[in-house]
């Protein structure tokens, strides 16, 4: 009988809210699967090279003489060993820069590397470095910049059409390609075939921007279109490799636009919170900073590994991907002084993000969504696998309990970007002397995204970390949480 009562009474009460075991719907909006590759790889490399190598310029006029262009050992091959040392998955390379010049023996123009010295006329610099990357198993993109200083018929409607047969030319000769550069610099003075004169154009709809996203979409739709305003990743706004604290990877119809993006070094260094658009921020630098082009003057200037080091948590550690420039010089080689600062800063970011110090750490969470969204996800090494909370719950907290007191500089933490990005602030404690504690730190503690990166500003030994998630657009997805000690920054 009193069992009887006893389920009576059980049916009567409300039920405990069950587990859910779909996956939060996703929050507009969201990336494609390329977008998160791209940010996946996080680090890849720019390769400016051209007739300004050779000649100590960073602007080609458009009126440089093929004959300057003469490389006496270039090697590829050394080039992508390089990039690899630095840690690097891909390289774009300049196919064409403002000059006009062309660094493939293209069909539409004689201003190419076909009438350079360079291999007897044979010569093909882009055909040459997607062999190697080939051989070596690096990503291949191609930077083809829409301002062309040499054609006479820039900033005519022949101009676009010869333009778009280039496009289309690289796009059919060199596959799997995995992003194409649209440069934002358009328009201004020029050789434009002897008139030497200064053109303006409409750099939104000159171009028929939208043309030419058709034409990529259609042979390689796979490859990242970049220009200012996305579609597929953003100019941060700046050239000194730092992309905004807050940053969404979200752009308005307003801000998504391929050039003329107003208040860009704010709009697109921080993104729209309010964006419709997924575009995420893409930082670009030189190792040579600010030249472009290795000359044989800016020596001096190659960033030390520290520096690169501090630019990663800048671009990398805010939610961006960095794209770091590494020219090639006069023989065809990336140089010493460039290939040593880079080997080194990857042996700094290697020996501090090595072992994550919260693993074998208990991982308790405010709230779970089911068993295949636990806490214990973010230390599973596994992208895929990630906490989350209960539909209608946008706030929570992680707790890690560590089996000995251990000392730690940097914290880690991941969104699963996939179903969009979500959080609009949290906070980091530790415990300390039995306290929760602010950790020693003045980065912002607002977006994470993809990836968000916080330095200590002194280490801090504990038994204990703590992240509590204040606000976001929904419930909660993280794919990872780490802690790290830096010994060699």
């Amino acid at each position: 009988m009193k069992t009887i009562y006893a389920l009576c009474a059980m049916l009567m009460l409300p039920a405990a809210m069950p587990a859910q075991s779909e996956a939060p719907a996703a929050i507009q909006p969201v990336p494609t699967k390329y977008q998160v590759e791209l940010m996946q790889m996080g680090t890849y490399a720019f390769i400016h090279f051209g007739p300004n190598t050779f000649q100590n310029k960073e602007w080609g006029y458009g009126d440089a003489d093929p004959s300057v262009f003469n490389p006496d050992t270039l090697d590829c091959d050394q080039w992508v060993r390089t990039l690899q040392g630095g840690g690097m998955g891909g390289v774009i390379f300049t196919a064409k820069h403002h000059d006009g010049f062309c660094l493939w023996p293209s069909y539409f123009t004689d201003y190419t590397i076909r009438k350079s010295p360079y291999r007897h006329g044979y010569g093909n610099a882009v055909g040459e470095l997607a062999a190697a990357c080939k051989r070596l198993n690096m990503r291949l993109g191609l930077y083809l910049s829409p301002w062309d200083r040499h054609q006479a018929n820039y900033g005519q409607p022949a101009y676009v059409e010869y333009y778009r047969n280039q496009l289309n030319e690289l796009l059919l000769n060199y596959k799997n390609l995995f992003e194409i550069w649209f440069d934002g610099a358009n328009g201004g003075d020029g050789y434009y075939g002897g008139a030497r004169e200064k053109r303006i154009i409409d750099r939104q709809h000159y171009y028929q921007f939208d043309r030419l996203f058709a034409l990529v979409n259609k042979l390689q739709p796979q490859a990242i279109i970049h220009t200012d305003g996305g579609p597929g990743s953003r100019w941060v706004g700046n050239e000194d490799g730092v992309a905004g604290e807050t940053n969404w990877a979200f752009l308005t119809d307003a801000h998504a636009v391929a050039a003329g993006v107003e208040n860009y070094e704010t709009v697109l260094s921080q993104g729209d919170a309010d964006g419709t658009h997924f575009v995420p921020a893409e930082v670009d630098v030189s190792i040579r900073r600010p030249d472009w082009f290795w000359s044989t003057t800016n020596e001096s200037k190659v960033l030390t590994s520290k520096q690169l080091v501090d630019l990663y948590y800048k671009s990398v550690g805010r939610n961006s991907t960095f794209l770091l420039n590494v020219p090639v010089n006069i023989h065809g080689k990336i140089s010493a002084a460039d290939s040593t600062s880079l080997a080194g800063y990857y042996r700094i970011l290697q020996s501090t993000f090595r072992t994550n110090l919260l693993n074998g750490a208990k991982v308790t969470a405010s709230n779970e969504r089911g068993t295949s969204f636990a806490a214990a996800n973010v230390i599973a090494d596994d992208y895929d696998s990630y906490w989350a909370t209960a539909d209608g719950t946008s706030t929570g907290t992680l707790t890690f309990t560590l089996p000995k007191a251990t000392t730690l500089n940097r914290v880690l933490l991941q969104e699963y970007i996939p179903l969009g990005q979500r959080v609009k602030s949290f906070t980091v404690e530790y415990l300390n002397n039995g306290q929760w504690t602010a950790i020693p730190c003045t980065d912002a503690m607002t977006t994470i995204g993809f990836k968000r990166l916080l330095r200590l500003s002194s280490d801090i030994t504990t038994t204990g970390l703590r992240i509590r998630f204040t606000d976001a657009r929904g419930p909660l997805c993280i794919s990872a949480v780490g802690a790290y000690e830096a010994t060699e920054e």
